[in-house]
C-alpha cells in the first residue's frame, strides 16, 4: 500500500491488530542459575567422584527475537491469533519464545496451559495433535519458577515438533492437567509427580507410580538427600552413597 493514502478521519479500525499485538521481547541474555562443583553437584562427603574440582554453570537461554525462521514463526503467529481472538492479552498467555540449537520452545503461563494445548491440537494449521508426555525438571537456583513441567508435542499433519514449557514455583508447585486434550498423558504426570512433586490438579487419578504410596517426598528433585541402602554383591558389602567416603 502506498504511504500516500490518507487515513480517513472517521476510521474506526483500531490502531492495533490482533497479528500486532505481539509480546515485547524480554532479556535476550542468557541467565545462569546455578554453578555445580563436583561430578554431581554434591557437597561434602557425598561427593565420591573424585571430580570434586569441577566446576559448571546451568545457563538457561534467553528469549529469542523474531524472525525466529521456518515456521516457527507462522506457529507463533497463529497461536498469537487465537490467543487475541478469546480476547486476552498475548503477553499474559505467552511469557517468552526461545529458539535454541533449532528448537522451538513456547513457555506458557500455567493457567492458560489447557486452552493453549487445545489450540495447538485443534486449529487445522498448528494440529500438534500427539504429546509425547511431559518431563519434569528441578532448577533450585530458579528463584520464583524452580520447578519446570516440559511438555513435547508433535504435528503428524505437518511433521513438526513443538516444546511447551511451564514453570511453578516451589512454594505452589501446581500445574494444570492437560489430560483432557492429551489423554495419554495421565501415566506421565503420576510419575512426573511421584519423582519431581509437581501437582497436575484436575488429573483423574494422581497417584504414584515407581515409588510406594507412603513415600515420602519426591526423589528426582535435586534438593532430595541422598541416602541409600547397602547392597550385597559376590560377598561384598557396598555401603549407602551418603556414607562413603569422599575422595576429594
Amino acid at each position: 500500500m502506498s504511504e500516500n493514502v490518507p487515513t480517513p478521519a472517521n476510521d474506526q479500525t483500531p490502531a492495533v491488530s490482533g497479528l500486532q499485538q505481539r509480546r515485547e521481547h524480554g532479556d535476550p541474555a542468557p541467565r545462569v542459575v546455578d554453578v555445580r562443583t563436583g561430578q554431581w553437584g554434591v557437597h561434602g562427603s557425598g561427593d565420591t567422584t573424585g571430580f570434586g574440582g569441577l566446576t559448571r554453570e546451568v545457563i538457561l537461554p534467553g528469549e529469542s527475537a523474531r524472525p525466529y525462521g521456518g515456521w516457527f514463526d507462522s506457529v507463533v503467529d497463529i497461536l498469537e491469533e487465537l490467543i487475541v481472538e478469546d480476547g486476552k492479552a498475548v503477553s499474559d498467555v505467552i511469557e517468552r519464545v526461545v529458539v535454541d540449537r533449532d528448537e522451538l520452545t513456547i513457555f506458557i503461563a500455567r493457567e492458560h496451559l489447557v486452552e493453549v494445548c487445545r489450540w495447538l491440537r485443534d486449529d487445522q494449521d498448528l494440529r500438534f495433535e500427539l504429546c509425547l508426555g511431559v518431563s519434569g525438571v528441578h532448577y533450585p537456583g530458579d528463584k520464583g519458577a524452580e520447578l519446570h513441567a516440559v511438555y513435547h508435542l508433535m504435528s503428524v499433519t505437518h511433521n513438526r515438533n513443538l516444546r511447551l514449557e511451564v514453570t511453578c514455583p516451589d512454594e505452589d508447585c501446581q500445574i494444570p492437567s492437560v489430560v483432557s486434550v492429551y489423554p495419554g498423558n495421565d501415566w506421565h504426570e503420576r510419575e512426573t509427580w511421584d519423582l519431581m512433586g509437581i501437582v497436575f490438579t484436575g488429573h483423574p487419578g494422581l497417584t504414584r507410580t515407581a515409588m510406594p504410596d507412603d513415600w515420602v517426598g519426591h526423589p528426582q528433585r535435586k534438593d532430595y538427600p541422598l541416602g541409600g541402602i547397602p547392597v550385597e554383591y559376590k560377598g561384598a558389602t557396598v555401603p549407602p552413597p551418603d556414607t562413603r567416603r569422599s575422595y576429594n
